[in-house]
Parts: C-alpha cells; structure tokens; sequence
C-alpha cells in the first residue's frame, strides 16, 4: 500500500500524518520541532532563536512539505551518472577491504548474504569525494531546515542477489548516540530497486514516540533496558492498517527520512547495492549511552560531554 489512509492508527502521530495528506499541513508540521518546520514560512527559526534565510535551491519546496509530514521523501535523479559510478568503485574497494565494523544481518542458511558497514569515509577516497562534493548535505540542508549540515555517518547495505533476509521494521534513532529533531539519513541504491525489495516506510511514524530497538536476527533488547519503550507494532501481520510508502527506484534517486521513522525491507532476488548517510542539523547533541550504540564511537564519551553539538572531527561540518 503506498500512501493509503489506515484503518487504525499506530500512534496519534501517524493518524495526524495520514490525515493531513489531502493538505492540511499545518497541523503535521505543529506537531514538529519549530526549528524544524520553519522554513516553510521562507525561514528557518534556529535552536538560539535567530531567523536566517533559507534558500531552496537543491529541493522542490513539495519535498520538503512532504518530508515534514511524512518523514521520508523520494527525490528523483539527485545524483549524476558519475557519482553513481564513483560509489560504486567505493564499494568494491569497501567489500575487498572491510573495515572493523563489517557486519553480516543473514543467516548462514540464506541464499544470499546481507552485508553491512558502517564508518568508513576517513579510510575510501571515494566515500570521501562524493560526500564532500556531491549535493547530498545541500539536499540534508534543505529537508531538516537546518542552518549547517555535519556528517554523522556512513552506511553500507549489500544484499546479494536471492537473499532473503528482510531488514525487520525499526527506528534508527534509538540505536544511536544523539538525540535531537533535526535530522536525515539518505539511502541511495546503486542498482535498479524493484517495488517488492526497497525500503519501505510508516509514513508519519517520526512524530511519534521513540519504540524498542532489538537485534534484527534474534530480537534481543541490547539497547535500552526491556519495558523502558514502547514495542513496534506487528506491521506485516495487517500491513493494510498502516500508511506505508516505498518506491521502485533507479541508480541516481535517493530516498531521505527522518532517523524515527519506521521503515523496513523485504529480501532482494538482484543485487542490491545501497549507500547511506547520516547527516545532522542545529539541534542533535551527544547523547552518551551506557550500552554499545550501533554504530559505535569508541571513546568518544571521553571527548563528548552529553548534551553538546558532535563537534568532533570524526563528524565534519559538510555545509
């Protein structure tokens, strides 16, 4: 189902999301952080109060509606055949060279392989380039309403052909160590993506509450203690019941979504080569965690203090 109304709402954030699809925006964008909608009215309202100017250059002022209300945006065409090409190259040299975070998300059983990196920009050139002079942290700039634009991380997922490994329904956010509203993560496909294997998201999801993070392969809570979230909802049991969006996809369009919005994959029968950022806006601080956030930053809660902008060279300032 792609943006149909529920029958039942998850949240009340959800129903407000589904409910103002027709037009009614202004009730979806109250329910966000000021700071984060404000550039609707031609200015974006800062964390200090202070109103600058916002210029909408890299994105159609619909997308940028629709990502406020929705939490996750397609936008076609936004990368050149290039730094498709340059990416690629980066990968390859990833998969040859993986680095200390490599992760497999499959079975041993599957028939494909479901392989996962993350934090490698500083150690592939190519990672480097294109995050430095492609438009992706103007297109950030654009979603979050955010006056600077600071690179959290990078992400890679690979699912080989036939494998049939989904990536369960999740948040990101509670995964990780920030908090704050201003935020967008960018997955961006390197091969063609059929409807039945791209992400998938639970549109208006990111204006409710933040739900329990589990493992993806076992559901263990490894994250924040069990009872302390709310559980996720059984979405593939009654996927009718909820506003779900997904888009067949293209080398060269990337999708965009809020780090709480719910979202999930099925398998893939192709290769399936995504690259991922994470970009940060004015308001995400550090938010030292007592567990292994995913991904992990060691030691920089003896750098960090909590509470304070990710001033950190490991996270470069990208506009």
């Amino acid at each position: 189902m792609d943006g149909a109304s529920p029958r039942h709402a998850m949240e009340s954030g959800i129903h407000t999301a589904a409910s103002t699809r027709a037009g009614n925006l202004a009730t979806a964008i109250h329910m966000t952080d000021p700071a984060y909608a404000g550039n609707l009215a031609g200015t974006v309202h800062s964390p200090g109060h202070r109103r600058y100017p916002l210029p909408m250059s890299y994105v159609d002022p619909q997308a940028v509606a629709d990502y406020a209300r929705d939490g996750a945006v397609v936008i076609r065409g936004c990368f050149t055949p290039e730094q498709v090409e340059l990416l690629r190259e980066g990968v390859a040299r990833n998969l040859a060279e993986p680095g200390p975070l490599v992760a497999v998300a499959s079975e041993s059983s599957d028939t494909g392989r479901f392989v996962e990196d993350f934090c490698n920009w500083q150690r592939i050139p190519e990672y480097e380039e294109f995050i430095r002079t492609s438009p992706a942290a103007h297109i950030a700039r654009e979603l979050m309403a955010s006056e600077h634009v600071r690179l959290y991380h990078d992400h890679l997922l690979v699912k080989e052909a036939k494998t049939q490994q989904r990536t369960p329904w999740h948040q990101d956010q509670p995964y990780y160590n920030v908090e704050g509203r201003q935020n967008v993560s960018m997955w961006m496909p390197l091969d063609p993506v059929p409807r039945e294997s791209t992400l998938e998201f639970v549109a208006g999801s990111h204006l409710g509450p933040w739900l329990m993070p589990r493992t993806f392969r076992d559901e263990q809570a490894k994250w924040f203690p069990e009872g302390t979230l709310g559980e996720l909802p059984k979405i593939e049991e009654d996927r009718d019941a909820f506003p779900i969006l997904g888009w067949e996809l293209e080398p060269g369009d990337a999708v965009w979504f809020h780090m709480l919005t719910l979202h999930g994959a099925a398998g893939s029968k192709s290769l399936r080569r995504a690259f991922s950022l994470r970009f940060l806006g004015d308001d995400m601080v550090h938010a030292p965690r007592a567990w292994r956030t995913s991904p992990e930053f060691a030691g920089l809660v003896d750098e960090l203090p909590a509470g304070v902008p990710m001033d950190h060279p490991l996270f470069p300032v990208l506009v």
